[in-house]
């Protein structure tokens, strides 16, 4: 028997918003996420004193502007964690940052793009990474960009406080060279290092849209992000990041993605890392 719900919530309404969501992001969402979109969405019915999921349709495509962002920002997934897939920050600081330290030794300049950045955890990791790599190198011009489509985790990213036990991975010398630990009341929270947090510029980026920045990029992580799109929009992501970075850039993919179909000039050189040909 099924459960009674707060809302009226029917299949055809689970359409109606994934078609929404498709349209505006490429995102393409399977049929288990039935009962998520119902849980996360529901408050929104409750802040406008809404009865059904139909009246919410109706009131998201008539309202787009005061409620579009709210709408992603809801049914976005934001599972992440400081140097989550680790061999990823280990080939970058043993075996990319040399290379790169060669090859621009004449511009002294580096950048890196951290596409699908959520809460932060990932351009932060890459930031302590340039930053223990390169202690020879503090003249530098060396700059992180974190977008994502969703405001509210760009907002805590951009903030960087953290509970503490989301840095309780981190090694002892880490923490204590990087974070801030609170006081008062905000003692089981930690505040990444203002010389990491003014490394990295945090934007708002849909990927489906514009791209305002002209590159190009050193390397682009764009980890568990890909999964979400079908193979066409895929290919033409890794197409518009291949285009962002010079031969020999690196492109960063999360460990259940594959890009062996995609034909964007990138090869294979490490587990989920490649690089652009020519």
């Amino acid at each position: 028997m099924e459960r009674a719900r707060e809302f009226e919530y029917t299949r055809r309404d689970f359409d109606a918003l994934r078609r929404i969501s498709n349209a505006h992001t490429g995102i393409i969402v399977g049929d288990d996420k039935f009962d998520m979109f119902y849980s996360r969405l529901s408050k929104r019915l409750r802040v406008y004193g809404l009865r059904t999921f139909a009246e919410y349709v109706t009131f998201l495509n008539e309202n787009p502007d005061q409620e579009f962002e709210q709408f992603i920002n809801s049914i976005t997934t934001n599972l992440t964690s400081f140097f989550r897939e680790n061999h990823h920050f280990e080939f970058l600081r043993h075996q990319l940052l040399p290379e790169l330290v060669r090859k621009n030794f004449s511009s002294r300049r580096i950048r890196i793009w951290s596409a699908g950045c959520s809460t932060g955890e990932e351009p932060y990791s890459i930031a302590m990474t340039l930053k223990e790599a390169l202690v020879a190198h503090r003249d530098w011009d060396v700059k992180v960009l974190a977008t994502d489509i969703d405001s509210n985790v760009l907002n805590t990213a951009a903030a960087g406080i953290y509970p503490l036990e989301r840095a309780s991975g981190l090694s002892r010398e880490r923490l204590k060279r990087w974070f801030r630990k609170g006081k008062g009341e905000q003692t089981q929270r930690v505040r990444v290092h203002p010389e990491l947090r003014e490394m990295i510029s945090f934007r708002p980026l849909n990927l489906m849209g514009e791209w305002p920045m002209k590159g190009p990029f050193d390397a682009i992580f764009c980890r568990n992000v890909l999964i979400y799109f079908d193979a066409d929009t895929k290919e033409r992501l890794v197409q518009r990041f291949t285009e962002l970075l010079p031969p020999g850039g690196h492109l960063f993919v999360g460990h259940s993605e594959s890009l062996s179909k995609v034909s964007a000039g990138i090869k294979l050189i490490g587990n989920t890392v490649y690089t652009k040909q020519g």
